[in-house]
């Protein structure tokens, strides 16, 4: 039986099932010459690359929507939390 290739591209997405070495790990998220996007160190698609600024921003923005997201949750937990009166008329 041959060998299945562990990297390659599928429908021109990249994928990577080699093992994973702690030295491939950190070296694929930081890439200066490259774009943005960089391909996953394991697993299948692409990655941010932290050392392309846009990066940083995409991380700033989709931590301010989590915080805001939250901060409302907790505010409507404090809002329904009071008693409620219920008034029923038997006419």
């Amino acid at each position: 039986m041959a060998d299945k290739p562990t990297t390659g591209e599928l429908f021109g997405v990249p994928y990577n099932f080699e093992r994973p070495s702690i030295g491939r790990m950190l070296s694929s998220y930081w890439k200066p010459d490259e774009g943005m996007l960089v391909d996953k160190p394991f697993g299948i698609g692409y990655t941010l690359n932290l050392a392309n600024w846009r990066s940083w921003i995409v991380l700033a923005v989709a931590g301010a929507l989590l915080w805001h997201e939250r901060k409302n949750e907790q505010q409507e937990l404090t809002a329904e939390g009071g008693p409620v009166e219920v008034v029923v008329d038997d006419d």
